[in-house]
């Protein structure tokens, strides 16, 4: 098989009214796609997707743009294995808001939220923070540590009335 490193690299290029798409399929049958908007904020694509090896480089691209999608992505919103943003969904998100297997956020949703305000997650922290393992000040978990905490060994009345309140709203929020 040649190495396509060092050979200029012909791509199928798609152009729609949004953006633009370049593919390459290799010998093998695997592929390789990435699509870019035209239009962008701050020198960054609307939307930046990309999936698989580039030929040109033999690594995988991190998706850049205001809503990124790849195996690594950042922007405003990312969406990947590991994603950066605002908004970051992914195995590993980092972000303001963050939902991932293990997230780091301002808020974090996952298997290990790790937040400075509000984590949820199997192990979490937090202001508030709800777990099965749980360090926060408000601590709702099976296992908590934390300054006012309902757990399975106790419920400080601070921490029973801040979440019946927090649970109220939040069934209000969503027409309950």
């Amino acid at each position: 098989m040649k190495n396509l490193l060092l050979e200029k690299v012909e791509y199928k290029v798609e152009r729609t009214y949004f953006g633009s798409w370049r593919t390459y399929v290799y010998e093998t049958g695997a592929r390789f796609a990435e699509f870019k908007s035209h239009d962008g904020i701050l020198g960054l694509p609307l939307l930046h997707y990309a999936a698989g090896i580039c030929p040109e480089t033999g690594k995988r691209l991190v998706a850049r743009g205001v809503i990124a999608v790849d195996r690594k992505a950042v922007g405003v919103i990312a969406v990947g294995q590991a994603a950066a943003g605002v908004l970051a969904l992914g195995q590993l998100a980092i972000g303001a808001v963050a939902l991932g297997q293990a997230a780091f956020a301002v808020a974090a949703v996952g298997q290990l939220a790790v937040a400075t305000v509000f984590g949820l997650g199997q192990v979490a922290t937090g202001y508030v923070a709800i777990g099965q393992f749980a360090f926060g000040y408000y601590t709702l978990a099976q296992f908590g540590f934390g300054e006012h905490v309902w757990s399975t060994r106790g419920a400080d009345a601070a921490a029973v009335d801040f979440f019946k309140n927090l649970f109220c709203k939040v069934k209000s929020f969503f027409g309950g």
